[in-house]
């Protein structure tokens, strides 16, 4: 193909790019005490859609939402790490983008919730 180089030190097989991510995840969550109630949340929430017998659009709905939570709490891991890489001092600056993270994952976890609830409420209801 013209304009590719087939020896570029940055083209990498998808095997690596995938194992590149599992290690991104696993050292996301590691340290992470958030992750323990993300976790303990999802699985309580998969477990009653199980006994529920929620529709494949419902499940699709509480997956999204899961995974949407799950990515915020990641995306605001590595911001935290690049803090970290930046400065050990106080900055007002990296702190306020730590906390604009922060508000991130919360704005996804209170939406995941409200739809976690009309979902999996409106099942119990019927």
């Amino acid at each position: 193909m013209p304009g590719s180089n087939q020896n570029s030190p940055h083209r990498h097989s998808w095997i690596a790019k995938f194992a590149r991510g599992f290690r991104g995840i696993a050292i996301g969550i590691a340290g992470q005490s958030s992750f323990v109630v993300h976790i303990f949340a999802a699985s309580t929430v998969l477990i009653v859609g199980w006994v529920l017998e929620i529709s494949r659009t419902e499940w699709c709905l509480l997956i999204l939402c899961i995974a949407l939570v799950m990515a915020a709490e990641l995306f605001n891991s590595a911001l935290e790490q690049l803090a970290k890489a930046i400065t050990k001092e106080e900055d007002p600056h990296v702190r306020n983008g730590l906390d604009i993270a922060s508000g991130a994952v919360l704005v996804a976890a209170i939406g995941a919730a409200v739809i976690g609830l009309l979902v999996l409420g409106s099942q119990a209801l019927q």
